[in-house]
């Protein structure tokens, strides 16, 4: 029993081992460098898709980004030519697919082929179902659905010809689970989700790997452009509040390091955040529990009214709370990251 118990033991380390071993030379295999590759961020002008800009150019890439705000892009331009990034700015509107033929025309004969696309341009809404109305649904349908859909048909081309490339699509653990007061957001991000895997599937015999970023709140400083509708001031302080806590919410260097990780690695999927990896556990687990559950939290949040179904940014719907150091994580992050 003594000898049975042993050989069991070994035996098991044996398969640890092995598994640890095809993990690491797995991920060696599918490394990629992104050394003198030309990189697409949508959305790079500011937050996020700012800060993942300065990542890949610190990685030796050449950097295009995009934005349809122009003093924005101007100013996220000059910040990476003097770091010496290599870089060139597009004014475009990802949900438009002549603007995108264009743009990605235009960074093939200035910057050389997409090689690392990351569809990170985004638009957010917060507030009650009764103050949404179609236009929000298709605003996020346009930006998070569409123009991902676009700029990723644009580049396949050329990344079939040269047999590799790397997509990432920057989706969100709404997409995953349905939140709240951010329905048009939710469903957009979840039709992202499964357009992004289903792309995964059919070009992986291209050698190009897509991948789905599905991360929680994190510290950018876009709280403030977000759109807020209905009591925008109370919509505003909890989205704010809650994007600015530590404890929730992942800081965006750390974010952007856990995403250029999955892209270098080319994984299926990242979920950012230990809230967020685990409210989809149990989501898979008990779906019906957790939409019942986030009801409850609906009893909570601000009903109707204030500016009803108008649209207003985040930062014209200051309070006392926002402008104070319970925000100031949120403040840090907008300086640092162009959100002002």
């Amino acid at each position: 029993m003594e000898n049975r118990t042993k050989n069991n033991l070994l035996l098991a380390g044996a398969g640890a081992g092995a598994l640890l071993a095809l993990t690491y030379f797995s991920r060696k295999k599918h490394e990629f460098s992104f050394k003198d590759r030309t990189v697409l961020i949508t959305g790079g002008s500011r937050g996020l898709g700012l800060v993942l800009a300065r990542m890949f150019a610190e990685q030796g890439a050449r950097i295009a980004i995009c934005s349809r705000t122009q003093h924005q892009l101007d100013a996220a331009r000059e910040e990476l030519q003097a770091g010496g990034a290599t870089v060139r700015a597009f004014n475009c509107d990802v949900s438009d697919q002549a603007q995108v033929k264009a743009m990605i025309s235009d960074i093939s004969q200035q910057l050389g082929p997409v090689e690392v696309l990351i569809n990170n341009a985004g638009i957010i809404a917060a507030g009650p179902l009764e103050e949404m109305t179609v236009h929000d649904f298709k605003a996020a349908m346009d930006i998070h659905y569409w123009g991902s859909l676009y700029t990723m048909l644009e580049v396949l081309p050329e990344m079939k010809r040269r047999g590799e490339g790397r997509i990432v699509n920057i989706a969100s653990i709404g997409g995953k689970v349905s939140v709240p007061h951010l329905v048009p957001y939710s469903g957009s991000k979840f039709a992202l989700v499964g357009l992004s895997e289903g792309f995964r599937a059919e070009l992986l015999k291209d050698g190009i790997y897509v991948t789905t970023i599905n991360p929680s709140l994190m510290r950018t400083g876009s709280a403030r452009n977000a759109f807020v509708k209905g009591q925008n001031q109370k919509e505003y302080t909890a989205f704010a509040l809650l994007d600015a806590n530590p404890m929730i919410s992942l800081a965006a260097d750390t974010a952007a390091r856990k995403i250029m990780d999955a892209c270098r690695y080319g994984r299926a999927e990242a979920t950012l955040g230990l809230n967020g990896k685990l409210i989809n556990a149990v989501h898979g687990l008990f779906p019906g529990l957790v939409t019942d559950l986030f009801g409850m939290v609906n009893y909570f949040l601000p009903g109707p009214g204030g500016v009803g179904k108008k649209a207003v940014r985040g930062y014209e719907s200051e309070t006392e709370l926002t402008q104070s150091v319970l925000n100031a994580p949120n403040q840090k992050a907008a300086r640092e990251n162009n959100e002002l």
